[in-house]
């Protein structure tokens, strides 16, 4: 059985899904093929599956010929459904909403897509993601619906004991834009760095072709207004295979992950981390919520609030058991919660409730 997956670019979260449930599918006798409309960096991580980079109508047409797809799932260009089927694909399709940014954004989007969704969508997926459930159920109240979580193979990306970090580590990982909220990381470092432990450094992973200019001009401006230059290192296009160790490193220093983000459908930022034992600290932004429970695999602080994101930092780096109770915690959380086989069993189920016939 061959499935598209098709999305923008090969970046992000989505990238990284789509590279782990490669590999999980294909287990289960499903091939997973991979569409994205352009690429926007040199790197592209290895998908082990045929991966199609194009937005001509032309080829995508002979892409759909050839592959013989049972089903297309299409990561939120809703578009996409009335496009492929004038270019002849006769087969189901599902929308998939990994994120979709500010809810107001989302609301907005969802809604004018109603037209495409209701004449030419099979079915809705989404991983769990709270006010996604809402507006599906409340939007598109006759397609039917998924809800089940991502997959994530603990066993092939997991914590690394490596030489260790002399001082602590808080990182940060994201687009330089407003969602991502690089501002309140920032003030959050400065905080730490001023009232806690100097030494702090901070560390900023991010795709700067992804960002917005003037955003990347604001950012480096308060950089300087804070006088961070010393404490700060930002890493760009980092590959994949290099961010078990940077995890790694980052929870053995002391440290941990910063999530600031004003709304998330469901970051595998997070999920990376915590396979590492690198503990969370985040933003209670909706998607999160399948992989943090406060203070058992990782720590909320409420948006906006530095104060309270600080007086949870130190607590997280000073007391030593809630630390180690969270990293423990946290990584038996992903390996259960977000076991491959129990995604792919999710996804064979959702096949054959929308009348695809699976053969194992």
């Amino acid at each position: 059985m061959n499935i598209l997956f098709v999305y923008y670019v090969p970046s992000g979260g989505v990238e990284t899904l789509n590279r782990q449930r490669s590999i999980a599918l294909k287990k289960y006798n499903i091939n997973a093929h991979f569409l994205y409309y352009e690429k926007k960096r040199n790197l592209i991580n290895d998908h082990n599956a045929s991966t199609f980079i194009t937005n001509d109508n032309t080829k995508i047409k002979k892409i759909l010929e050839d592959g013989n797809y049972q089903a297309v799932i299409i990561v939120s260009d809703f578009k996409a459904l009335p496009r492929f089927r004038k270019l002849g694909y006769q087969g189901k399709m599902i929308i998939e909403i990994q994120g979709y940014g500010p809810k107001d954004v989302a609301r907005k989007v969802f809604k004018n897509a109603k037209p495409f969704v209701e004449k030419y969508a099979d079915g809705l997926l989404n991983p769990n993601t709270p006010h996604i459930i809402q507006l599906f159920d409340e939007l598109y109240p006759s397609i039917p619906k998924f809800s089940f979580n991502n997959c994530f193979d603990t066993s092939h990306f997991s914590y690394r004991a490596l030489q260790k970090e002399s001082v602590p580590i808080i990182a940060w990982i994201g687009r330089i834009e407003d969602n991502k909220n690089w501002r309140e990381f920032l003030h959050i470092g400065y905080q730490l760095i001023n009232q806690y432990n100097s030494n702090i450094k901070l560390c900023m992973f991010e795709d700067p072709s992804l960002s917005h200019p003037q955003e990347r001009v604001e950012f480096r401006k308060l950089i300087k207004q804070l006088n961070l230059e010393r404490s700060i290192t930002i890493r760009q296009n980092v590959p994949h295979s290099e961010m078990a160790n940077h995890f790694s490193i980052i929870g053995d220093s002391g440290g941990f992950l910063c999530s600031t983000s004003k709304v998330e459908g469901a970051p595998y930022s997070l999920l990376e981390a915590m396979s590492c034992k690198c503990p969370v600290l985040t933003t209670d932004s909706d998607g999160v919520r399948s992989s943090i429970i406060h203070n058992q695999t990782g720590k909320y602080y409420t948006l906006g609030n530095v104060g309270e994101a600080v007086k949870e930092a130190k607590e997280l780096m000073s007391n030593h058991q809630l630390r180690e109770n969270i990293r423990r915690n946290a990584f038996e959380h992903v390996k259960s919660h977000f076991n491959p086989d129990l995604y792919c069993r999710n996804f064979i189920k959702m096949l054959t409730t929308l009348g695809i016939k699976y053969k194992p």
